[in-house]
């Protein structure tokens, strides 16, 4: 249902919507979750972060390790964040890099015993030239 989300822009009011008419089909004491929260809480325990990195808006650099505390772009001086108008209470930045990393992904792919035969088949299988 995330991917479904996901591929066609599915509001979280919207995917809320899909989730109460497939409860309301299935039989009683179904396990589908009620909502998008609850839905995303589930997934939380899989791993599969990420990190929000701000970055130029006009993809000079990224604010991350020494530069994280500048607040202006050292290529073409536009700042790191919009003008506020009164009523946020955080910055924003103009951009956001969503970096995923790449090892709990590659973890998860070892835990499963059927992908993780599939992976070392290189390992235990000799080739022929």
């Amino acid at each position: 249902m995330f991917n479904i989300k996901s591929d066609h822009g599915l509001s979280e009011a919207g995917f809320d919507k899909i989730i109460e008419w497939a409860r309301s089909i299935l039989p009683e004491g179904n396990r589908l979750k009620e909502n998008f929260y609850a839905a995303k809480s589930m997934m939380k325990p899989l791993g599969l972060v990420y990190q929000k990195i701000d970055m130029c808006h006009n993809f000079c650099m990224l604010y991350y390790l020494e530069n994280v505390e500048l607040t202006e772009c050292m290529t073409s001086g536009h700042s790191q964040f919009k003008p506020r108008t009164g009523t946020e209470k955080t910055l924003m930045a103009y951009k956001k890099l969503r970096y995923f990393p790449i090892t709990p992904r590659v973890q998860r792919l070892f835990m499963s015993p059927k992908t993780a035969e599939h992976i070392t088949w290189h390992l235990s299988h000799d080739t022929v030239d």
